[in-house]
């Protein structure tokens, strides 16, 4: 499956984005998709996580509350809606499926990019004061 992240943009704190995460070659349905993000100079940090069924949803501390994460299986796309946006947001975001057999809760527990592949072309989201 290959994956493309679209949807960032310049926005003002306070403000909201909704991120795509579109998947071609295979049904996105099928994985587990995670969301990170990378600002300079920092490890790339999990952001979110959605079973293939869309039954189960993880959210890092720094976010919960004000990302939602959801999937549509006929667009065959993940979603990232940002809500309160914080400077602190700003990095460039990527979408990638788990390829590890560990489940979202030990993910959300040990958020190592590592347990995720396939990792599409990022898309950066600056949020100004």
């Amino acid at each position: 499956v290959q994956l493309q992240a679209s949807g960032g943009g310049l926005v003002q704190a306070g403000g909201s984005l909704r991120l795509s995460c579109a998947a071609s070659g295979r049904a996105v349905s099928s994985y587990t998709i995670g969301w990170f993000r990378q600002a300079p100079g920092t490890e790339r940090e999990f952001v979110a996580g959605i079973s293939w069924s869309g039954e189960t949803v993880v959210y890092a501390d720094s976010v919960k509350g004000r990302f939602t994460i959801s999937r549509h299986g006929a667009k065959n796309t993940v979603y990232l809606r940002m809500d309160s946006l914080k400077p602190e947001d700003t990095a460039v975001y990527y979408c990638a499926t788990k390829t590890s057999r560990y489940g979202l809760a030990y993910v959300q527990q040990n958020p190592q990019a590592a347990l995720f592949g396939s990792w599409g072309q990022g898309t950066q989201v600056t949020v100004s004061s």
